[in-house]
């Protein structure tokens, strides 16, 4: 049974509809000239002047043409926030009288109005025309509003189909906001309606990409591999032809990574994990060069230019926020890049980002709590940045997904009593703990005191931080958590973690997921064709696919804690 659709409201419905359209002309089909400028005074932030201008314009007319000005007489007063007046000078037109955009202005502001009213029914049956037939300038607007009526007569599915369609028109905070509204309608649909209604949609439907996110996040299987437009396409052109596997790496392979600097601990496990993946390999491999980058941006831009003078056909790197933000920012990119974390912006076109970020852990999270239909939830987590994200994360999906976080608490290093915070939260099903082990061990007793040691306990990779002793761990007997795919299943090409763990001190502890990360990095790498278009690929993080936007996802395997040890759960998804 679908879980009720989340309400949009007025306020963030105007946003939406003003705020993030791109700026387009009211008056794309030919008005006449007195109408015309005056419906350009709105364009100039100036609806009052506008709606007196038209409602005076209106008064010398007759027919069509009176009731065509009464329209956008309506529109303006409607625009300028005067909804009385605007609602009076609707009464006064007769509907069949209109044409061109004056008729889809009379029905816009007529839905928005109904919205305003509470009366989706009325709205849907103003905005009846296919969107496709209605004027660029309004078009965007047109959708939201529907999506508004969608969602409010229950069609969270169809509503969240018109917000995919408005998205790519939206800019800035509306269109964060509107990607936000599509995963919270997604996320309203149980298991079994989502999986069916994202295998219906046509191929391209604007909508399957979003829904196929959706689908990978509670670890359902996607229906086909994600769509993809001729901009988002990667140049394989230079590689050699695929092996029967798919297995088709680049011709000459650059690595930015900084090799010296803050970041070279980080990036010493991901190098050493990249290399074991391409020395596993006993078929043709690609030239490869590992050029420093310093961990700064002005490092990255210039060891990207290295790399591309040097004819590498496929860069990996940058590694930190800040240094793959810097090469986004470059305007062209004339050889690709697969970036080691998440910028700011999606990757430009024919490029692909890959990353651990902790907003992943938060929203893998929220899906494995309302999977098991825990919806009262208390958030502790590790008082620095990645903890703060990880729990930002968490509580805007388990929102989406209509859950309640019913209290958030950060910790430090060394664990206050914090048991009066916990009762004082309510009754929970439910703790996320995004911390690390040693935390995880002194909150584990306070939570049993307080009478939440019964309930479902979620811990995120940070988990891993801290842990290998089981005399010590056993405190953390329960607890379930995400974990790298190699750490539970073997992965081709990857001997088991532990063997791996003995040989090389990269492999060991934290540093191990990284070191899978990187092994991960040189697949995708290889193995690009595949993986844009078949769909997931198993890797040594998780079961990796490539969006339509060049993210790469991730879906992992989970352990849980057994007498201080980490054991596999099965049936996770």
């Amino acid at each position: 049974m679908n879980k009720p659709v989340a309400r949009i409201s007025a306020l963030s419905l105007s946003l939406l509809l003003l705020a993030g359209c791109a700026t387009t002309s009211l008056t794309s089909t030919p008005e006449p000239a007195e109408q015309a400028q005056a419906l350009q005074l709105i364009e100039q932030g100036r609806a009052r002047d506008a709606a007196m201008q038209l409602e005076a314009l209106a008064g010398t007319l007759r027919g069509g043409a009176k009731a065509n000005a009464l329209a956008d007489a309506a529109f303006a007063w409607h625009e300028a926030g005067d909804a009385t007046r605007a609602r009076s000078l609707l009464g006064q037109v007769t509907p069949r009288q209109l044409s061109g955009n004056s008729r889809q202005r009379y029905h816009l502001v007529t839905a928005e109005l109904a919205l305003a009213d509470k009366q989706p029914a009325a709205a849907l049956a103003a905005l009846s025309e296919a969107d496709s037939a209605v004027a660029p300038a309004l078009r965007t607007r047109w959708q939201l509003a529907r999506a508004a009526a969608l969602a409010a007569n229950g069609d969270a599915f169809g509503a969240a189909a018109e917000h995919a369609r408005a998205h790519p028109a939206l800019q800035g905070e509306a269109r964060a906001d509107n990607q936000n509204r599509i995963a919270a309608l997604l996320g309203s649909l149980d298991d079994r309606t989502l999986s069916a209604r994202a295998a219906a949609l046509a191929a391209n439907d604007p909508l399957y990409n979003f829904a196929g996110r959706a689908l990978l996040a509670r670890g359902l299987a996607l229906p086909r591999p994600f769509d993809r437009d001729g901009s988002s396409q990667f140049d394989t052109s230079k590689r050699p032809p695929a092996m029967s596997d798919g297995y088709r790496p680049p011709a000459k392979m650059a690595v930015l990574l900084p090799l010296t600097g803050r970041l070279a601990t980080a990036a010493q496990p991901v190098r050493d994990g990249l290399l074991t993946g391409y020395y596993g390999e006993t078929r043709r491999r690609p030239q490869i060069d590992f050029i420093d980058t310093a961990g700064s941006p002005a490092g990255a831009l210039a060891a990207y230019d290295k790399a591309v003078a040097a004819g590498a056909d496929f860069i990996v790197g940058p590694l930190s926020r800040e240094e793959v933000d810097a090469v986004y920012g470059r305007a062209q990119l004339p050889v690709p890049v697969l970036a080691l974390n998440r910028g700011k912006d999606a990757p430009p076109s024919g490029s692909a980002g890959f990353s651990l970020a902790p907003e992943d852990d938060g929203i893998l999270a929220a899906e494995y709590m309302r999977g098991r239909e825990r919806s009262r939830v208390l958030v502790l987590h590790s008082n620095d940045d990645t903890g703060r994200r990880t729990a930002a994360a968490f509580a805007e999906r388990f929102g989406q997904r209509g859950g309640a976080v019913l209290a958030t608490v950060p910790v430090s290093e060394s664990v206050a009593d914090i048991s009066a915070q916990l009762r004082a939260a309510g009754q929970a099903d439910g703790v996320l703990l995004a911390v690390r082990a040693p935390q995880a061990r002194q909150l584990a007793p306070q939570l049993a005191l307080v009478g939440l040691g019964g309930a479902s306990r979620i811990g995120t990779s940070q988990l891993a931080i801290g842990s290998g002793k089981p005399e010590e761990d056993a405190a953390l007997d329960g607890i379930v958590f995400p974990t790298e795919s190699w750490n539970v299943r073997s992965v081709a090409g990857l001997p088991n973690a532990a063997s791996v763990g003995q040989m090389l001190p990269s492999a060991r502890g934290a540093a191990g997921r990284l070191f899978a990360f990187g092994f991960d990095a040189w697949k995708i790498s290889a193995y690009l064709d595949t993986l844009t278009e078949q769909g997931g690929i198993a890797g040594a993080t998780g079961t990796l696919y490539l969006d339509g936007t060049g993210n790469v996802l991730r879906v992992p395997a989970w352990s849980t804690f057994n007498g201080g040890r980490p054991q596999p759960v099965a049936n996770a998804y």
